[in-house]
Parts: C-alpha cells; structure tokens; sequence
C-alpha cells in the first residue's frame, strides 16, 4: 500500500494466553480426547455454579424496561452512588460518584487508560506481566514493556530497589501499575510494600494503577490492601469488575475508580480524554451494573466469596503438596485470585522432550518446536499438551526472562484437580531427565 497503515506498536500485541488455544483444538481434533484447559482464568468455563439468588436477582432484573435501555456514559448513577458510599464506609480515599466510569469489562478500560496516554509517556509494571496491560502499554508507545521484577525466591515481592533506580533514571516514566493480587502469581502484596511504591510515586511525581479486580479473593487470612486505603495525596487509578468476583465474565463489566484528579491539571485533563473517548461509545452494557448494588448487599454475597476463597485456599495447598515434591522448580503457594506459577530453576534444554505416542500429533509438535525463536519453556508447554492434553501458559510469555508456565485453581473436581497435575508435575520430572535418553 502506498501508505504504512500499521500502528507502531501493532508487533507489541500478544495474548498467549489465547494464542495457544488453536494448537490446542487442533490436537484436539486429531486425537478426539478433550483437552484440560488450565490457560485460561473462567471459573464458570472450569465449572463453577452460579447460585440460584444471584440468577434470581438477574432474572428479575431482566423483566425491567430499564435495563434494555442505554445507561449514562459513566454508568449508572445508582451503582455509581452505591460504589462511592461503599469505598467511603470504609474509610479511605473519599470519592464520589462522578470519580467511577464503567467499562465493557476491564480490558476495554485497560486499552483506554494506555491508549490515551502521551507516546513518550511510560507506565512501569511488574514482571512476570500480565499481557492486557503489557501489551497495551507497549503498543501505545511502540516499545518493548519497562518492568520492575518480582522475586521468586522472596515469595513473588516486588525488588523496590530495582524500580526506584528505573523510575529515577528514566524520566519517561509518568506512572506505575500494580496488580494485588497478583496475576499470574498469586501474591497479595503487604501495606509496607504498597505503601513504599506510593512513596516512588510521590518523590517523583508520577501517578498509579492498581489492578483490583481480584482485590476479594484472598485466602492467606490478612486480605488485600487496596490503594484507597495507601493511596495518600497521589493521582491514582484503580480497576475493579464483577468477572471474577461474581464471578461473571461473559457481562464484560468492570469500572475505574479515580483518586486526587482534581490536583493534578494534567492528570485531570487525561481522564477527562478517557471519559470523551467513552463518550463516542455512548455507555456500557447496562444489565450487569444494573444489579451490582443487589447482588452485593444480598446477605449470602459474603458467605458466597467467603465459600470460594476456602475452595482456592484448599487448592494452593494441594498443588503445594503436588509441586514440593518436584525436583527443578520453584513453586510459590497463590495467596490471591485463582493462579499459580510454577518456575523452572533448573535450567531447560533444547533437546528435552516428552514421548507423545500419537504419531501425527508427534509430528505437529516437532514441527512447531523446530522454531529456533521458541523459548524453551514454550518447547515444554507444547510438549506437555501434546503428550498429556494439557493446556497451560509458559510463563516467558508474561515478559520476564524466567522460564515456567502458569496454570489455574479453578477445577471443581477434586479428583481431576489431582489427576492434572500429578500428571503435570510427573511431565515435569520426565521433561528433565528425557535428556538423559534421548541425547
């Protein structure tokens, strides 16, 4: 074409987490078996019921004209109001209703928050990355994501020497992301850690984002932190939704709330194009906001995330049992949402393999780790789902140099819960010695 319509940053979109599902349905198709789909973060997709008051409140919903009808840009004013009260009640950032705009599901509100950033402005976020915000955040501004690490082998926590020194050298940096708790690790970052990336922020003048969404759903008996409650006199977002906490993730609702805009013009003017680029969308779906404030305030809401917190608590201590067992890894038990990591500290090798007994399947999988850009543990994963009908995620994938993959929590049945990853962890052990055979 006699004109380059791609967008400098089109090379930095990537979902793995996705991406590996077309090879996946297609050794499906071969082998006829079903694959374990441990890729992807739908507790409804891995079984889990809705109960019969939340459907009832949503039913009854259904019968109101209203909820057919467009809702205001920002969402409607009833949740608005009843959010706002909420976050008050609790005695942190005091917001009002004007301070929360709803979005089709947080990834609409991701692509919004980098896409509307100045290009030379960078936002830093942790590493491993979780790719809705890396990869927004890259393409905005045509470059590779700039990260601060989480550590391993300090239990996934943050190296706050390593983005102080990056913020102070890089004056391109306008901001820093969080995600508490965490994907894909599972951490559920304390006060003081939060508490000394706010102060980063406010020595060099630079505004948050804090991922919230699973903000509910700890099981290590202390909860997490939300930046409300840390957040001081520092420009911040934080973004919350109903996807994994009802959980409901076909709604694709979720909103931002907005802290100190009024004291920073610039900051101010830039939610001010978010809110006008939402406008040219007119509103969000209006059904699930409709019945947040209900379902909420519903008396069996808190058993009901007090319910599943116990099942993903009991699931961490189960891959704990599987996982401490195997040798060459590192395997930190997820204290928050429903993921875990698995880190290889041994090192992989190229000629590693799994026996996959299907010769065409075999054949498919060669070919796709005869790719010398494939890093090794992406070779492990397609090898895994060859071998096993097992889908995870490498974890090289997340922008980080460490090699692993990460899985999820969210299988009902115990007894295939165990299966999996037995069946895993056993992978794991042959993958290693597989060298000692085939070379």
């Amino acid at each position: 074409m006699r004109t380059n319509i791609v967008h400098i940053g089109a090379t930095e979109l990537s979902y793995e987490i996705r991406g590996i599902v077309s090879v996946a349905e297609k050794i499906e198709k071969i082998t006829e078996k079903p694959i374990i789909w441990e890729n992807i973060g739908d507790p409804v997709q891995k079984g889990t019921k809705i109960p019969l008051w939340m459907k009832e409140i949503i039913q009854n919903a259904v019968q109101n004209d209203e909820v057919y009808a467009y809702s205001p840009t920002k969402g409607l004013k009833k949740t608005r109001e009843f959010l706002a009260e909420k976050l008050n009640k609790e005695g942190y950032a005091q917001i009002d209703p004007e301070d929360i705009i709803f979005f089709n599901g947080l990834g609409d509100a991701v692509s919004k928050i980098y896409g509307f950033l100045r290009r030379e402005a960078r936002v830093i976020g942790p590493s491993p990355a979780y790719p809705t915000h890396s990869s927004a955040e890259a393409a905005h501004s045509g470059y590779p994501p700039i990260t601060y690490k989480l550590d391993p082998d300090r239990n996934w926590m943050p190296d706050l020497d390593e983005l102080y020194n990056k913020v102070k050298y890089n004056e391109s940096i306008a901001g820093i992301m969080i995600i508490n708790p965490d994907n894909p690790t599972g951490a559920v970052f304390p006060e003081e850690i939060l508490m000394e990336i706010v102060s980063i922020a406010k020595k060099f003048n630079l505004f948050l984002i804090s991922d919230e969404i699973y903000i509910n759903m700890t099981y290590n008996g202390k909860g997490a932190v939300p930046l409300s409650k840390i957040v001081d006199n520092v420009p911040a977002i934080s973004l919350k939704g109903i996807s994994k906490e009802f959980p409901w993730p076909g709604a694709r609702c979720g909103w931002i709330e907005i802290y100190n805009h009024h004291k920073k013009p610039m900051f101010e003017n830039y939610i001010k194009s978010i809110l006008n680029a939402k406008m040219l969308e007119v509103s969000s779906t209006t059904l699930p906001q409709y019945v947040i404030p209900e379902i909420m305030t519903h008396p069996e809401y808190k058993n009901w995330i007090n319910e599943r917190n116990q099942f993903y608590k009991k699931r961490s201590e189960m891959l704990f049992e599987i996982f401490s067992k195997v040798p060459g890894i590192t395997f930190n038990p997820p204290k928050g949402a429903f993921y875990a990591t698995i880190v290889f500290n041994e090192p992989l090798d190229k000629k590693m393999k799994l026996e996959i007994k299907h010769p065409v399947v075999r054949q498919y999988i060669e070919e796709i780790c005869s790719n010398p850009n494939l890093s090794n543990d992406q070779r492990f994963v397609y090898y895994l789902l060859g071998a096993k009908n097992i889908c995870v995620v490498p974890l090289s994938t997340f922008v980080t140099p460490l090699q692993g993959f990460r899985c999820t929590l969210l299988e009902q049945d115990d007894n295939r819960f165990i299966e999996t990853y037995q069946t895993i962890a056993d992978a794991i052990v042959e993958y290693y010695n597989s060298i000692k055979v085939y070379v």
